[in-house]
């Protein structure tokens, strides 16, 4: 096999020491491997630094072993080109298996351009990850504490549950405190309901009576605590976002503005449905990408999209980035992110169809949205879901719409194009006759002599 890389060089990398290997092609022959151990400190990726730079080293290749690359990539990024390669692609032949074969085997790969990097994203969007990802652990983990307080609620025949829909919000925080406080009268506690709560009272007042206890008490007051200290935190996120938004720290390398013009009118949708047209399919593919926008454009472009708001905006941008150029095509984007049907084919059958695992982040996110989705109205997402669902359960239909979510995501960044709604009887437009036909012959199957004929339009 012809190699194309003339000099490249295959990093092991572990917690405690970084085995490289270089390979350097010079005439005729097998390169001879030159290896070198290092520590993991920076001084030593620095001196790792130096050392290729002096064998003239151009590209260098290594696992994704969870965080451990990080280290190594800061130091390197600026001087290499870094492939970050999923550690599945990689895998050595069965044999002996030591760091410095594990090295040589990387070095190898690449060498000969059998190796493919995973996308890493600019440093910008790496720090928005941090926050976003956070700030969705955090969100995760305020949604625990309030269980743990249903839970304490129910130890103590309090259930507030069962009549506020959540006990978390302004009149039930009142009763909350209300509780900590001593306060063990119902009818009181029940008069602290505000707005559309008050409505409830006569059923608070039975709600609230129970038992509780001081340790209960106690329990209350530390779950609250912990809550009210998690939305801090999440707001000290989104101040942050924010903050960085407002500077235009986020925006990609050479963001452009769209027009004004562009930004008031709707342009061409998107290609929305499930199977684009082949027409819409070539014209997307011979136009060109355009520039990414800048970010807060990005995250108001994603927000005209049903089922997304500014927050889940801002999280899928800091997954995928506002760059399309990065993805081939949107078909690309949804194999990354392991959106789409899986693909396991073995003498000719089809044997599963399920997703892979991907970024789980993103996944999230989507699924989130394409839910919301599903639960608006006379809207293209909630009548795909819909059509789905009937045949093909909920959870596939629910994968369905946010691979279509990302799709549409994929060309109103790549195209700079505003979202435009297909509506709710899209599908019945696409093919009536067929549709037709099937309803007369369910009504036929049901023992109904039918008899059809097209309304004329009203002059």
């Amino acid at each position: 096999m012809e190699a194309i890389i003339e000099r490249c060089a295959g990093l092991d990398v572990h917690k405690k020491s970084v085995t490289a290997c270089v390979l350097v092609l010079e005439g005729p022959g097998k390169p001879k491997p030159l290896v070198r151990t290092f520590g993991t400190m920076t001084r030593n990726f620095e001196t790792l630094r130096d050392w290729l730079r002096e064998l003239r080293v151009t590209h260098v290749a290594m696992e994704a072993t969870g965080v451990l690359w990080k280290p190594v990539f800061n130091i390197l990024e600026d001087d290499f080109t870094i492939l970050l390669c999923n550690a599945r692609h990689i895998k050595a032949v069965p044999g002996r298996k030591t760091d410095v074969r594990d090295s040589e085997w990387i070095a190898q790969l690449l060498q000969h351009g059998l190796l493919s990097g995973s996308f890493i994203p600019p440093r910008s969007q790496r720090d928005l990850r941090d926050l976003t990802r956070h700030r969705a652990q955090l969100s995760s983990e305020k949604a625990r504490e309030i269980n743990r307080i249903h839970k304490i609620l129910e130890d103590a025949n309090i259930k507030l549950g069962a009549v506020a829909t959540d006990i978390m919000g302004a009149s039930g925080r009142d009763m909350l405190r209300a509780l900590i406080a001593g306060q063990s009268n119902a009818e009181e506690m029940a008069d602290l309901a505000r707005r559309r709560m008050r409505g409830k009272i006569p059923e608070l007042k039975e709600a609230l009576h129970g038992h509780v206890s001081e340790h209960h008490r106690y329990m209350l007051a530390l779950h609250v605590r912990h809550v009210e200290q998690v939305e801090q935190m999440i707001g000290e996120l989104d101040e942050r976002i924010a903050a960085l938004m407002a500077a235009g720290a986020l925006d990609a390398p050479g963001a452009v503005a769209s027009p004004k013009g562009e930004q008031e009118r709707c342009a061409q949708s998107a290609p929305a449905i499930e199977s684009p047209p082949e027409e819409s399919e070539a014209k997307a593919s011979v136009e060109e990408v355009k520039p990414p926008l800048p970010f807060a454009e990005a995250v108001a472009l994603l927000d005209e999209i049903p089922g997304i708001d500014c927050v889940a905006a801002i999280e899928i941008l800091a997954e995928i980035g506002a760059d399309m150029k990065q993805f081939p095509s949107a078909k690309h984007l949804a194999s990354w992110s392991c959106l789409c049907p899986g693909n396991e084919e073995s003498a000719g059958k089809h044997k599963s169809g399920k997703t892979r695992k991907g970024n789980r982040w993103l996944r999230r996110v989507l699924t989130q949205v394409a839910w919301a989705a599903t639960h608006t109205k006379n809207t293209y997402l909630s009548a795909h879901y819909r059509r789905l669902a009937k045949t093909r359960g909920k959870k596939r239909a629910l994968i369905a719409v946010a691979h279509s979510m990302l799709i549409i995501t994929y060309f109103m960044l790549a195209y700079h194009r505003h979202f435009e709604e297909l509506g709710a009887n899209y599908f019945d437009q696409l093919d009536p006759e067929r549709l037709r036909q099937y309803h007369v012959r369910r009504l036929q199957e049901l023992g109904y002599q039918v008899s059809v004929e097209k309304l004329t339009p009203a002059a």
